[in-house]
Formats: structure tokens, C-alpha cells, sequence
């Protein structure tokens, strides 16, 4: 076998060992993996909130990003880490708790899509082994071809080659792995799944344990990264209680498997890839997503395979190498705790509340992604322009309702330094100590940037805008509207009266901040500031002083039409 040949399939189990021994494939379980991508990556030391904190750049590539969630994205990379390196966390799982619209779902897909991505590279691919020839054995009817259903690394078939563990470490040692080395694989040792060890001793048993012969029944492939078939990273969304059932996440038993297996013993009887946990149990991400909103039987099947790393079916069990990632809201945890008999499931999680963004300058890079990068058009398909405002009207309006009411702080100064801003003589430090004081509170809801309006909210406010008539008459996005559609929705979407009048208290201040940079813009422009004409004059001022024109007034000034009722204007005041 070349190379190359080699390199595509897989090759055999020696020469997979060679590659590990060489460095040229890894073995490593999931929280290794996912550690290495991120910590490899270039790392930024930044202050958030007065605070000083990491900002890995992983997190901040590609086209649609995530944007800001630095507490949050510190409180991961740690969490990794410490499983990783083996410490508590590698019997928990990760669970992100906060408000709809505040990037809890965006987050763990882009992390998904950035996890394929590293591992699509040819030093860091997952392999695993197929068992070919069966239908020699006699007891697999039709069946000559079987993929490990965990998709188990081939380095685990190694470890597990002979009936003691001894006599493994020696075989290892003879393809030239020295005790150090055989040590540290041994640390990510575990039993092979049920049905691959019983298909093994077959094997064995068929071939009176010579090795050389059972290697001949072993081709090592690897891993599928296709996103739709859900290997390597998977998602498991929570269903009703009629259509949802344990068979989703562990697989069930295969009728088709049946008619061909001779042994009702045989566990490959089972078909574990039915399940959404088998197909990343080979160093993979499985994400729940509301975990919370399962039935109580589902949540007791994450409770044993959080804490025991197992699918177990009938008693046979198939050990699981993955990362477990989840999400919910508020509404739905806070309920899963008020039952106080599910309170071993929430202490084998490790509970990260997600704030909104409160930064508004950063919030601008979030309010593109609800505006759209696309050309606007009208209904009548003509182009539509963007008030240069639109963007910092719709961030201030949905930024300020996130930020909580401070004796301290005004809800200005607040947002100001939230930002980075001086504000005043008020201090990064007066900030620092409101956050402080909200955090102690037990109601995660009144902490810093828990509630507020989301980025759904103000993608349904950008929606209203653009199906708003005068938007269209006027073939013009105008930023003043933006504040209608924001309490449209506040109106439409938020029920509770208390968070409802404070948001449209908030609203009022943010049209004030609106009015204020529009005047700032236009003195901007009279003062005769560099560019001041080209980026201010032109947008703001609907007027051009004409000289030697004809039909003027005594003024020198041309009427205009107004762009949204077309009526004629005089010269602006």
C-alpha cells in the first residue's frame, strides 16, 4: 500500500500507529480537540466593563461572527481546559441559560462549524475501523461489512487488542512506543463498545487468536464531517412528549440487523446510529438545544450519559467520547429547578447565564446582521436607501432596554461606559461597582444585561420598518422610524407591564440621543469640519445654495421636495 493510498483510506491499524507515533495523526478525546483549536489560535487580552479579559480570535473570523460574549466565551475556553486536562469538568456538560435573541444557539452552532472546519485538515482528521469479510464467520448472514457504531478511534481497537490489557501495552511497545508514550495514550484509555468487542472476539475465535490474521478482517477509514448526516457535531432539538422518545438520543433495535444475525446475543443487533449520540461519540459536540424543555425520562438519559460517558441499552454498554454542549431559556430552567427531584441533572451541569450585548458601538456590527448585507429594494423593486443613522438609532434603542435602572448611573452614562466611553466625571469604576452590586442579586433576570430587548426583537423592528408605506413611498430606510417599529414590537412582544414601561421610557431617551447627533452632525458640517460637507451635508441637509441660477428667491435657496410625503419645503430652518 503507498502513501497516498494509505492517507486516503486510512490504511492499516500499524500504519495508523506509525502515523500517531510520527505525529501525523493525533489521538485525542473531544475536550482536547476543542481546547487545541481554540487555544492554538491567536489570543487578545482586552477590558470589558473595567475588567480585564481574553478575546480569542477564533471566536471573531469569518464573514458572520460572534460578537462580543466575553464572560461567556472565557467561562467556556476555561470549562474545555480544565476537561481537557482532566479535571471535574469532563464529567459535565455545558449548558448556556438566558433570554431568546441573545446568541445562545449562534454561538454553539459557530463553534460547531469552526470544530469540521480544524478537523478537516489532514493533521487533525478523526479516523476509525471497519471489520470487513464477516460473512466468512458464518453468524452475520449477508452482513460482511461492519463500521464501529461509536465511530471509536482505531487507537482504542489498539489498547483492546488482546484479552488483557498487559498484553496490549506490550504490542504497543513493540511498534516502537516507548512506557512514557504508552502511558499518555493509556490516559484516554476505555473498553471498546459492546458490539465491536463482541465482533472482535468472534474474530478471534475464528482465527485461534492469531493477530496477523484478525488484522486482516481490520481496514482503518475516516470520519465522515458531513454536516447533515450529524457526525462529529450533532444536534438534538427538543420535541413534544408524544413524538420524542429515549430512541432519539441511543438508537434502537434493527429488525433489518435481526433477519441476518444468527446470535440473539449479538449487540450490533442494535442500531445505535438512530440515535444522535453514537454519531458524535468519537471525539465529537453533541448540542442540545433546550434541554430543559425535554421530558422528565429524556433528562434522566442525559443525567447517565453526562456523568458516565455511556449509551447503555439492555445492559450492554458503548463508552462515548463527546463534548456535551446545551442551551435553554430563563423561563424553562428556572421552572426544571422549582422540581427539586431533578436536582441531579443540574449538578452535573455547569450553568453559564448569557447577557445581551450591552456595548452599543459593538452592537452596530449585530444590528447589520438584522438590517442584511443585500441592496435593499421597495415592494415596487426600486432601490431603497439607508438613512447613515438608521444603524446607530435601532442599536442605541435596543442597547438601553438591556441596561438596568442604577441610583448611581444614568441609563446615558451607563451605556457610555459600557462602550469604553468617557461619560462625564463619572468613572469605569462606578460601572464595575453597579455590575458588582446587580450580580449579588439571586434573580439572574435583574443582573447586568440579563433582560431586554433581543436580536429577534430587532430584526421584527427592521421588518416593520421595511414594510412600513412611507418607507416605501419614500424609497428611503429613515432612522426617526425606526423608533415606531422598536415600539411596535415592545407593544406586540413583551408581556410583562413592568419590563414594557421601561422599555419605552428607554425608547424616549435613545429618540434624544438621536436628535442630539443629528445636531451634532449638522453643526459638524456649518462649523466647516474636514469631510464635514461629504459625509454630513449630504445626507442631512435636503438645501443646495444656488449661485448664478435662475428662479431663485432673495434667498438664494432652492425649494426641495421631502423625500417621505413629497411635499414641497422651503429652505430648512
Amino acid at each position: 500500500m503507498t502513501e497516498r493510498q494509505a492517507g486516503q483510506g486510512g490504511g492499516t491499524l500499524q500504519h495508523h500507529l506509525l502515523a500517531v507515533k510520527e505525529g501525523s495523526r493525533r489521538f485525542e478525546n473531544a475536550f482536547q480537540g476543542v481546547a487545541r483549536m481554540i487555544l492554538d489560535d491567536e489570543i487578545e487580552k482586552v477590558v470589558v466593563n473595567g475588567k480585564t479579559t481574553y478575546d480569542f480570535k477564533i471566536f471573531r473570523s469569518g464573514r458572520k461572527h460572534v460578537i462580543g460574549m466575553y464572560d461567556e466565551i472565557n467561562s467556556f475556553v476555561s470549562f474545555v481546559k480544565d476537561a481537557s486536562e482532566g479535571g471535574s469538568s469532563k464529567e459535565m456538560a455545558y449548558v448556556l441559560v438566558g433570554e431568546p435573541g441573545n446568541g445562545k444557539t449562534f454561538f454553539v452552532e459557530f463553534l460547531c462549524a469552526k470544530y469540521r472546519e480544524f478537523l478537516s485538515r489532514s493533521e487533525n482528521r478523526k479516523y476509525t475501523f471497519q471489520f470487513n469479510g464477516l460473512d466468512k464467520l458464518g453468524s452475520f448472514g449477508r452482513i460482511s461489512t461492519i463500521e464501529s457504531q461509536t465511530y471509536e478511534d482505531p487507537m482504542i481497537l489498539a489498547m483492546n487488542l488482546f484479552e488483557t490489557p498487559d498484553q496490549s501495552r506490550e504490542y504497543l511497545a513493540t511498534q516502537g512506543f516507548s512506557d512514557a508514550e504508552v502511558e499518555v495514550l493509556y490516559e484516554n484509555y476505555r473498553p471498546m463498545g459492546a458490539c465491536s468487542s463482541y465482533i472482535w472476539n468472534d474474530i478471534r475465535a475464528y482465527t485461534g487468536g492469531d493477530i496477523d490474521k484478525m488484522f486482516e478482517f481490520i481496514r482503518i477509514v475516516p470520519v465522515p464531517l458531513t454536516e447533515s448526516l450529524g457526525t462529529v457535531t450533532g444536534k438534538y432539538a427538543a420535541k413534544d412528549k408524544i413524538t420524542s422518545s429515549a430512541v432519539d438520543l441511543l438508537g434502537e433495535e434493527s429488525i433489518q440487523r435481526l433477519l441476518h444475525i444468527t446470535d440473539t446475543n449479538n449487540p450490533y443487533r442494535f442500531d445505535l446510529r438512530r440515535g444522535a449520540l453514537a454519531r458524535v461519540a468519537g471525539g465529537g459536540i453533541h448540542f442540545s438545544d433546550e434541554i430543559y424543555k425535554n421530558k422528565k425520562d429524556l433528562v434522566q438519559v442525559y443525567l447517565g450519559v453526562i456523568q458516565n460517558r455511556m449509551i447503555e441499552i439492555d445492559g450492554y454498554k458503548w463508552p462515548i467520547d463527546s463534548l456535551i454542549i446545551a442551551t435553554s431559556n430563563n423561563a424553562e430552567f428556572n421552572r426544571f429547578l422549582a422540581e427539586k427531584e431533578e436536582a441531579p441533572i443540574v449538578d452535573r451541569c455547569r450553568i453559564c447565564y448569557v447577557s445581551h450585548n450591552t456595548n452599543y458601538l459593538m452592537q452596530d456590527q449585530l444590528t447589520g446582521y438584522a438590517i442584511g448585507s443585500e441592496t435593499k429594494t421597495t415592494l415596487m423593486r426600486e432601490d431603497l436607501h439607508q438613512d447613515p443613522n438608521l444603524n446607530y438609532a435601532a442599536s442605541v434603542s435596543v442597547i438601553l432596554s438591556r441596561l438596568p435602572r442604577s441610583e448611581k448611573l444614568t441609563s446615558v452614562e451607563t451605556m457610555k461606559l459600557a462602550a469604553g466611553e468617557v461619560a462625564g466625571e463619572k468613572s469605569i469604576k462606578a460601572l464595575a461597582e453597579v455590575i458588582d452590586t446587580l450580580n449579588q442579586d439571586p434573580d439572574i433576570t435583574k443582573r447586568f444585561g440579563q433582560k431586554g430587548l433581543g436580536q429577534r426583537n430587532l430584526g421584527r423592528a427592521v421588518q416593520l420598518l421595511g414594510e412600513n408605506s412611507e418607507t416605501n413611498e419614500g424609497r428611503c430606510m429613515v432612522a426617526y422610524d425606526i423608533f415606531r417599529a422598536v415600539e411596535r414590537v415592545i407593544l406586540d412582544y413583551v408581556s410583562d407591564a413592568h419590563d414594557r414601561a421601561k422599555y419605552l421610557e428607554d425608547l424616549k431617551v435613545a429618540k434624544g440621543l438621536y436628535r442630539e447627533r443629528v445636531m451634532t452632525e449638522m453643526f459638524n458640517a456649518y462649523m466647516d469640519e474636514p469631510y464635514a460637507i461629504r459625509k454630513d451635508v449630504m445626507n442631512y441637509v435636503n438645501m443646495i445654495i444656488g449661485v448664478d441660477a435662475e428662479n431663485l428667491g432673495p434667498d438664494k435657496m432652492w425649494k426641495y421636495k421631502d423625500p417621505q410625503d413629497v411635499e414641497v419645503q422651503g429652505p430648512a430652518e
